[in-house]
C-alpha cells in the first residue's frame, strides 16, 4: 500500500464532507504498516492489509482500558474498526498541536506507569512477538531483496526467538507497549501521552527499556537523553544478562520490517541492505537511520 492507494482508502471510508482536511487534502503523518491521516478533528489509520484486523481491534480495545486506567494516550473516535476496500480503518481523537518534540526522558513516566498496571480483565494481551512479523514482512519484499538476505534474517529469527523465550527477566512481566521511542509520544499542553497502541502486549517488562538502549547504540540517540531516560526510570536495561539477546531479536526483527517499503522506495532498500550489512558483520555500532 503506498500513498495514492492510502487515499483512494481514506476517500472511501465516507467521512463526512464537511471535514476540512479530508481526502486528498488530508495531510499524512505516517506511512508503515499504517497509513495515518489528519481529517479534521480526527486521525484516521489505515492497516497495510486485512490481516491487521484483530490487531486494530486489540487497539482500540486497549485505548478504552488506558482512560479507565488514567494512562495518558490517543482515544477513540469509534468503538470498533471499519473494514473498507480490504483495509482495517480506525478513527482516533487529534491531539492538540505539541507544545515541543517528544524526547526519551517523556517516556519514562509513562512506562512506569503502564509498568505498573495488572493485566486487563476485559480482554487478553499478546506475547510481544517481536519475531512474529518477519516472514510477512520479508514475503512483502519479494523479489525486490537478495535472496540470500531473506535467508540470512530467517536464521537470526529462528536462533533467537528460543533464546529470547528462555530469558530470566529482572523485571515482573506484565503489560508493556512494546515499541517504546519518543515518536510514539506527543507533548501537548497537558504533558506527555502515548500515540500508539498497536504493539501493546504482555511480556518481559525488558522489552521497553532495550528499544532506547538499541537507539543509543545504533541511531544516534545522544548518550545523554539515554541516561536522562535512564535516571528517570530507575534501571539501565544494559546492565542485564539477558540485554544483547532481546536486542539481537529487535534488530533482526527492525531490518525485515524495512524490507518490506523495498518494492517501491530505493530508499528503504539501501536502508535494509545497510542493516544487513551490519548483521552479517557483526558490528554492532553501524548507524542505523530511521524509516
Amino acid at each position: 500500500m503506498d500513498e495514492a492507494r492510502a487515499r483512494e482508502i481514506l476517500a472511501a471510508v465516507g467521512l463526512p464532507v464537511e471535514l476540512p482536511g479530508r481526502a486528498p487534502e488530508a495531510p499524512l503523518l505516517a506511512l508503515g504498516e499504517n497509513a495515518v491521516f489528519a481529517v479534521g478533528d480526527l486521525v484516521v489509520k489505515i492497516g497495510r492489509d486485512a490481516e491487521l484486523l484483530p490487531r486494530a481491534e486489540r487497539e482500540l480495545a486497549l485505548a478504552d482500558w488506558l482512560a479507565e486506567t488514567g494512562v495518558p494516550a490517543v482515544r477513540a473516535a469509534e468503538p470498533k474498526p471499519r473494514l473498507v476496500e480490504g483495509h482495517p480503518v480506525t478513527l482516533w481523537h487529534r491531539l492538540p498541536e505539541a507544545v515541543r518534540p517528544a524526547e526519551p526522558r517523556d517516556l519514562a513516566p509513562l512506562l512506569l506507569r503502564i509498568h505498573a498496571l495488572p493485566e486487563p480483565a476485559s480482554f487478553t494481551l499478546p506475547r510481544r512477538e517481536l519475531l512474529g512479523g518477519v516472514e510477512r514482512w520479508l514475503r512483502l519484499a519479494g523479489d525486490a531483496i537478495d535472496p540470500a538476505d531473506a535467508a540470512f534474517l530467517r536464521e537470526r529469527r529462528d536462533s533467537f526467538a528460543p533464546a529470547a523465550a528462555a530469558l530470566t527477566p529482572h523485571l515482573p512481566p506484565g503489560p508493556i507497549h512494546g515499541d517504546a521511542l519518543p515518536r510514539n509520544v506527543h507533548v501537548g499542553p497537558d504533558g506527555p501521552v502515548l500515540v500508539d497502541l498497536e504493539t501493546f502486549s504482555s511480556d518481559l517488562r525488558e522489552h521497553d527499556l532495550v528499544v532506547l538502549a538499541l537507539s543509543r547504540d545504533r541511531y544516534g540517540l545522544d548518550p545523554a537523553a539515554y541516561d536522562a531516560f535512564t535516571e528517570a526510570y530507575g534501571w539501565d536495561v544494559r546492565e542485564w544478562e539477558g540485554c544483547a539477546v532481546l536486542r539481537g531479536a529487535r534488530e533482526t526483527a527492525s531490518c525485515a520490517w524495512v524490507a518490506q517499503h523495498a518494492p517501491t522506495n530505493p530508499q528503504a532498500l539501501a536502508e535494509f541492505e545497510r542493516r544487513v550489512t551490519s548483521l552479517r558483520h557483526g558490528d554492532p555500532e553501524v548507524r542505523w537511520y530511521p524509516f
